[in-house]
């Protein structure tokens, strides 16, 4: 299991093989531009006891307000989608209880974590301390003969078939199965 914990600009990694992952909630943010606080959709899954018992999904008005090209080629969002759209502090609200008292498991976590370091600080949110799991490091060191560890090939390694790519509550999901196959 890899834990990436970062404080300010320190990252640790903790590995062990000896204990299971079996609460946790996956995260998956897709965003609008290249600004990581630019977060478009969230996507969370959470794991007790080793079954998903709960889903969240939601669109998020993104913060700087402005779609690139290459993002909207890759998650297919614009601003018709999310101009109606509740901001970050919000929806985090709704998403805080589900997660209370959980590590967060992301896929490439360094992107996903800073994309909530970054929208937190752009609303002048306290981060608390949240422990991410990198489904990516783990799939890089666990699953070696892989032609790559991107999401999809990982997730079906894993015997998990991943449809609607980029859709962050999809990712999510695929993030999940992969946690209980690896982590």
């Amino acid at each position: 299991m890899i834990a990436v914990i970062n404080d300010e600009e320190t990252v640790y990694n903790k590995t062990t093989d000896t204990i299971p992952m079996n609460d946790f909630a996956a995260i998956d943010f897709e965003t609008a531009n290249g600004e990581r606080s630019s977060v478009c959709s969230v996507g969370v899954v959470v794991v007790r006891g080793g079954e998903v018992v709960d889903t969240f999904y939601s669109l998020i008005q993104p913060e700087p307000n402005y779609y690139s090209w290459f993002c909207q080629r890759v998650h297919g969002l614009c601003h018709e989608d999310t101009d109606g759209a509740d901001v970050f502090p919000t929806v985090w609200h709704k998403i805080e209880p589900l997660i209370e008292g959980l590590p967060l498991v992301a896929h490439n976590a360094m992107f996903d974590e800073g994309c909530l370091r970054a929208v937190m600080q752009v609303y002048r949110m306290d981060w608390p301390g949240y422990v991410f799991y990198d489904t990516l490091r783990a799939s890089r060191r666990k699953l070696k003969g892989l032609p790559n560890h991107q999401l999809h090939t990982v997730s079906e390694a894993c015997g998990y078939c991943l449809e609607n790519h980029h859709h962050a509550l999809a990712d999510a999901e695929a993030c999940a199965a992969i946690a209980l196959k690896i982590l």
